[in-house]
């Protein structure tokens, strides 16, 4: 086996919203994730709020924000699984206890945007917000552990969202770059490592490659979003830079390998396209500081036109960020052909690779897929990568008080094998956190019975259960990965 480079930063990760709770305490206002409901694999997740002085509910794509001209309102017949999820806000100190017992060098967590201004327009952030964050960061210091923190991770404030039509005008810019400077001026000397927004393509996946049909009027506002928040992501880098020099700032990318579906030239085109509008069109603004040659053709594929200023082009030069992070959990065959064989499940759409398994959530298992996207994003943009989301979901059945979970096990393995193999192919991979390191909250599905965790929670999709955790069978096969920086992968 690979051994992995010295200093390699092995742990976990999690988002606020999913496992948090404590909507409602500490000061926190409500963010766009309070209102929205628990889903399952067959029913999506709604957004609720009252539009036209009407009670109404539409689905939710995460990082989704609510329609044009809707309030966001929480319904008592609706089960809001965000509201306690697995309650971190009460339980962190023997969470990070349990993630310092499996070695973690590294806790990827998100901040809720809400704690620190709770409706975004507050001139002086909320100090209990602030507090509880140095308190955590503090816990994790305290075992050697080094945060990794997602400014925004779906966890836009619901106040914000309704008066500016989820980014879709400038003001959010510099709600966020108040924020996020904010961040920076406290935690310094605390946090190291940050991450601007969680996934920020899934704005156009979100359009196509996740089983949406995008009208041009949706298109047009989610180009826009992602303008705003590639020059709010710009400027936040630079102000980073600028409170501390020795902050690491990175980009964040939903990770997804396309494969054309026969080597028809057809395919093969449509291929490369899904590329560049789904994965490169992002990371080539953030890494590169500029729209990439085939922006314009996108665009124009859907009559968009931007409001770009030259100050922001001039800014995005400025912001560029200093590694690159992605999730990676599937990848998606693309073809121009009709298919008997579809995908269908949980944010998973189109043709099935016949030589991949499929989870029940109909998502491949594909760990061939991430050695092939780390080498093909390390050579495009030369930055220091990390894995910061990977993992299998997955029913745990509880049986004597632990999960045996060897698919797990042996999904992770896979997984960690393609990372060793992309390192000896010259990747410079610097971290690898797994997806859900505690069970929570799935932001696709609202369910708590998708688990990915090497700790089992006690709570149920109706939001039942002691919230009691206790180490699965993975969690101990991950301490030894650890402690052997990743040469011993055995059961």
């Amino acid at each position: 086996m690979t051994k992995f480079p010295k200093g390699f930063l092995w742990g976990g990760a999690t988002a606020a919203n999913q496992v948090e709770g404590g909507y409602d305490e500490g000061g926190k206002g409500l963010s766009v994730t309070d209102v929205q409901t628990a889903g399952s694999l067959e029913a999506p997740r709604y957004l609720t709020y009252t539009l036209d002085g009407k009670k109404q509910k539409s689905p939710a794509l995460p990082g989704q924000g609510l329609p044009k001209g809707a309030k966001g309102a929480i319904f008592d017949d609706e089960y809001y699984p965000n509201h306690v999820a697995i309650d971190f806000y009460h339980h962190y100190k023997e969470d990070i206890k349990l993630f310092a017992e499996m070695g973690f060098k590294v806790y990827r967590l998100s901040i809720a945007w809400t704690r620190i201004f709770p409706t975004g327009l507050e001139d002086e952030p909320n100090q209990e917000g602030l507090d509880f964050y140095r308190r955590v960061f503090e816990e994790l210091k305290k075992y050697d552990i080094e945060p990794l923190v997602t400014i925004s991770h779906y966890e836009d404030p619901l106040t914000l969202s309704e008066k500016y039509n989820d980014w879709g005008d400038r003001g959010m810019i510099d709600a966020y770059v108040k924020y996020a400077t904010t961040l920076f001026k406290e935690y310094k000397g605390l946090v190291k490592y940050w991450l601007t927004f969680n996934e920020i393509n899934t704005a156009l996946l979100g359009l196509s490659t996740f089983g949406g049909n995008g009208k041009d009027e949706d298109f047009q506002h989610n180009y826009q979003k992602l303008h705003y928040e590639f020059v709010a992501s710009a400027r936040a880098v630079k102000a980073a830079h600028e409170i501390d020099p020795n902050y690491v700032v990175g980009n964040m990318i939903c990770g997804i390998v396309f494969y054309p579906g026969s080597p028809d030239p057809k395919d093969v085109l449509l291929n490369r396209y899904s590329w560049e509008q789904n994965i490169f069109y992002c990371g080539d603004v953030q890494c590169k500081g500029k729209y990439p040659t085939f922006a314009k053709r996108l665009w124009a594929e859907h009559n968009v036109h931007l409001d770009i200023t030259d100050q922001d082009l001039q800014e995005l030069k400025e912001g560029t960020v200093d590694m690159y992070t992605f999730s990676y959990y599937m990848s998606n065959m693309v073809t121009t052909h009709e298919v008997k064989d579809k995908v269908g499940g949980n944010f998973a759409a189109g043709a099935k690779n016949p030589y991949l398994n499929y989870s029940e959530w109909g998502w491949a298992t594909d760990p061939t897929g991430l050695q092939y996207y780390l080498e093909t994003i390390y050579d495009r943009y030369e930055l220091p990568v990390m894995v910061v989301e990977n993992g299998l979901g997955a029913v745990d059945k509880l049986e004597d008080g632990t999960v045996h979970d060897s698919y797990r096990i042996d999904y992770l393995r896979q997984h960690i094998e393609a990372m060793g193999k992309a390192i000896e192919n010259g990747v410079d991979l610097r971290g690898y956190t797994t997806w859900g390191c505690i069970d929570c909250v799935s932001a696709g599905t609202g369910q708590m019975s998708k688990r990915y965790g090497f700790i089992y929670v006690d709570r149920d999709d109706k939001g039942e259960g002691t919230l009691k955790r206790l180490p699965k069978d993975s969690f101990y096969w991950y301490k030894k990965v650890i402690a052997s920086d990743g040469t011993d992968l055995s059961d």
